[in-house]
């Protein structure tokens, strides 16, 4: 069997917790299963990178050189911890220091230029995942693991679409395959970096904030894994926040389209892209406890088991706001739709949600809401003629308020589950400001005060989740 182990920031945060990734791939190794490790950097240091990389240019020279010495004492702990050979841990010492000597040289021209470029937030902030793995690897091989580590930018080809890059699936296939396969093929575990890739120059680029999960199923997908594992510190998918919800479940199977929704509306354990590469190849993912690893966690298949309840889960997205097209002139007027679309697209505005009267009265957009003024400049610029018509009477904006998202495959072939959420949050005095539902009716969005998410989570957790 051959399996792919993501372990994610706070399960790589200290050399204990690296010393307690070590005994999980043990574990897979004793099984006799051959093993490809993702790592991500140590908890907190991307944050800490990209933070000193804006305060240099911003002119804060004090917070890079402090934030360089933070770091290389993070790293430094790690290797004096667990690296026994001595040679060894004098190597990785020096390329640790040499590594953060060049973020140093790299933020000072950023101080002198005043300027971040997309490319240059690539190089800073992958470093954390690069100053890790070789460290890690070493400390496998010192608790009596053979591993080997390749960077993933050796592996994955992306496109130069800096700080969002997408995988050349094809060319990444070929990549990995002759890199890691003699690997594996030798006995020994190959440890990679997560987050990383390279366009067909060589260039580094990353894959999008919390993309070593999408790197796992990348490489799943190009070596043909049977299971791709992503450990975090949480058991599994749970029906919603148990921070709003301290009775959530863990959910034991769910299908990759519900995954795909919960992650897409604010479930933090997996990111969005992550169901991508392995869904058309049908190769399960695994959703698991570093913390807690005897625990099973949660399935992520095609065709999961029932657990007798309708909903899978429910999240809620804050900070975005409604912006709304509105005006009796637009009944009847074809285009309107397809012009507001395109006018917020050309802007590379993200639209979280659709909402559309029935009387084309009004045509609602749910956006993030930093994107919220410009999505409303653009529209009033894209229907100036139609608004001193007066076709077009409103372009407005309704902030404060946040998406419930309620998710589950089953809902297609039960009635009144809509009814039953309505329901539920008029017991709760919770007003509903705009629905949306799609024709696979995988998911009902609702929209309301953001001041009432949190009880509206609640409620229908409540009336609709099976314990």
């Amino acid at each position: 069997m051959r399996v792919v182990m993501k372990f994610g920031g706070t399960s790589v945060g200290s050399a204990e917790r690296l010393a307690g990734v070590a005994e999980i791939v043990r574990a897979q190794v004793k099984r006799g299963n051959q093993v490809i490790v993702v790592l991500s950097a140590m908890s907190g240091v991307t944050n800490t990178l990209l933070a000193a990389l804006k305060e240099s240019a911003n002119g804060n020279i004090a917070k890079l050189l402090q934030t360089r010495d933070e770091l290389l004492k993070k790293h430094l702990d790690v290797i004096n911890a667990l690296v026994r050979d001595e040679t060894a841990r004098q190597n990785l010492t020096t390329t640790t220091t040499d590594a953060l000597d060049r973020f140093e040289d790299l933020c000072s021209s950023i101080y002198v230029l005043g300027e971040i470029t997309p490319r240059a937030t690539d190089a800073v902030g992958s470093l954390g995942e690069r100053l890790l793995v070789p460290i890690a690897t070493q400390a496998f091989n010192d608790a009596g693991l053979r591993a080997q580590w390749v960077a993933a930018n050796e592996l994955i080809m992306t496109d130069d679409n800096f700080v969002a890059a997408s995988p050349f699936m094809d060319e990444t296939r070929v990549q990995a395959r002759a890199k890691l396969l003699p690997i594996l093929e030798n006995g020994s575990v190959a440890v990679t970096t997560g987050f990383i890739g390279a366009t067909k120059k060589g260039i580094l680029t990353t894959l999008g904030r919390g993309g070593s999960d999408y790197t796992a199923t990348i490489i799943g997908a190009a070596l043909d894994a049977d299971e791709v594992q992503i450990w975090t510190d949480v058991n599994g998918v749970m029906t919603t926040d148990p921070r709003i919800v301290p009775e959530a479940l863990t959910l034991s199977e769910i299908s990759y389209g519900e995954a795909a929704e919960l992650s897409y509306f604010g479930a933090k354990v997996i990111h969005p892209k992550t169901i991508l590469p392995v869904a058309e190849k049908n190769t399960p993912i695994r959703i698991l406890n570093s913390f807690e690893p005897t625990h099973p966690g949660t399935l992520i298949v095609r065709d999961p088991k029932s657990n007798g309840s309708t909903i899978r889960g429910i999240t809620a997205i804050r900070n975005v706001a409604l912006v709304t097209v509105e005006g009796r002139g637009m009944q009847g007027v074809p285009g309107i739709a397809a012009r507001t679309f395109s006018a917020v697209a050309r802007e590379k505005i993200n639209v979280l949600m659709i909402s559309q009267s029935s009387s084309e009265q009004n045509i609602c957009l749910l956006v993030e809401l930093a994107s919220a003024p410009r999505a409303v400049q653009v529209l009033q610029a894209e229907f100036r003629g139609e608004m001193a018509a007066q076709n077009i009477e409103h372009v407005w904006v309704q902030d404060q308020i946040a998406i419930i998202a309620v998710v589950g495959s089953a809902m297609k072939k039960t009635p009144g589950v809509a009814a039953r959420v309505f329901g539920a949050l008029a017991n709760d005095n919770i007003n509903i400001i705009a629905i949306a539902q799609g024709s696979s009716e995988y998911n009902l969005s609702l929209v309301v005060n953001e001041s009432e998410a949190d009880n509206a989570v609640r409620a229908i957790h409540r009336s609709i989740v099976k314990k």
